[in-house]
């Protein structure tokens, strides 16, 4: 029962990062969530409404809605090799707002069937989003 009350499909965001470190100390396995959290603080910064979407059982990281305005974020590492979990979550929505995925890989980048492919440095730069 205690389980069931503490479960959440929210996802929490540390305005200063350095408080995690403090407590808990430095892991490279968080770099990941540092970097969701880069991205969601720099959306909210420019206006955006953020939700965490589910499309059946797959998480898109951020669902960012502004007045009419509405885009879609993954947020990784690095782009694996062997898997294309990021891109296909964002292929399987059907409709036709801009869809990113959001990386340190420097070797990425592009249009893979409509989604782009950014770096960190140039999705947080970029004067807007747009497909």
């Amino acid at each position: 029962m205690g389980k069931a009350v503490l479960k959440t499909q929210e996802k929490f965001y540390l305005a200063d990062p350095s408080l995690t470190y403090c407590m808990m100390g430095f892991n490279p396995k968080s770099i990941a969530s540092m970097l969701e959290n880069i991205v969601y603080f720099e959306l909210r910064r420019r206006g955006y409404d953020v939700y965490v979407g589910k499309n059946e059982t797959k998480e898109i990281d951020f669902v960012a809605v502004r007045r009419d305005e509405r885009i879609y974020v993954q947020v990784c590492r690095e782009l694996p090799d062997t898997s294309d979990r990021e891109i296909k979550n964002l292929l399987e929505i059907r409709d036709h707002y801009p869809k990113f995925v959001v990386t340190l890989d420097d070797l990425a980048g592009g249009n893979i069937d409509g989604v782009r492919i950014v770096h960190l440095a140039d999705f947080l730069l970029s004067s807007q989003y747009y497909g």
